[in-house]
C-alpha cells in the first residue's frame, strides 16, 4: 500500500458485487454519501475483470452467484492485491461458508437481510484499519 493511500485525505474505493440488482442500488448511494467512490457490478466477471485492471480497498461481494461466487471473487482480490478488504454477503449462511471465507483471507462475513447500518459500521471499521487508527 503506497503512502498516499493511507493518507486522511484519501477517498476509499468500493466495488460491490451482487447479482441481484436492488443490493447494488442501496448500497451505493449509502457509500457515495458517506465519501466512498463506488462501483457496483451484478455478474462476477464483469467484476472480476474490473479487478484485475483496478485497486479497490475494499470489496462488497455476495457468496452465491452465477459464474464465479463469492468465494472465487475473495481469492482473486487477494491474489492481485493482498491488502483488500473483502466482505462477503450472503442469504445462506452457514457456520462452514463462514469459516471457509475467513480461512480464504475474509474481514467479514454477513447474512443477509442486512441492516444497512450494519454494513456501513463493518467498512468503516475497515477505513479505520486501513488508515492506522484504533479504536
Amino acid at each position: 500500500m503506497t503512502e498516499e493511500s493511507n493518507g486522511n485525505g484519501k477517498r476509499f474505493r468500493i466495488l460491490i458485487l451482487d447479482d441481484e440488482p436492488i443490493v447494488c442500488k442501496r448500497l451505493k448511494p449509502a457509500f457515495q454519501k458517506q465519501g466512498y467512490e463506488v462501483e457496483t457490478f451484478t455478474e462476477s466477471a464483469s467484476a472480476l475483470a474490473r479487478l484485475k485492471d483496478t485497486a479497490f480497498d475494499i470489496i462488497i461481494t455476495d457468496l452465491k452467484m452465477e459464474g464465479a461466487d463469492g468465494m472465487q471473487v475473495l481469492s482473486t482480490a487477494k491474489a492481485v492485491a493482498p491488502e483488500t478488504r473483502v466482505i462477503i454477503i450472503t442469504g445462506f449462511a452457514t457456520l462452514e461458508t463462514a469459516k471457509e471465507s475467513y480461512r480464504k483471507g475474509a474481514f467479514d462475513f454477513v447474512a443477509k437481510p442486512f441492516k444497512l447500518g450494519d454494513i456501513l459500521d463493518c467498512v468503516r471499521k475497515i477505513e479505520q484499519e486501513l488508515r492506522g487508527e484504533t479504536q
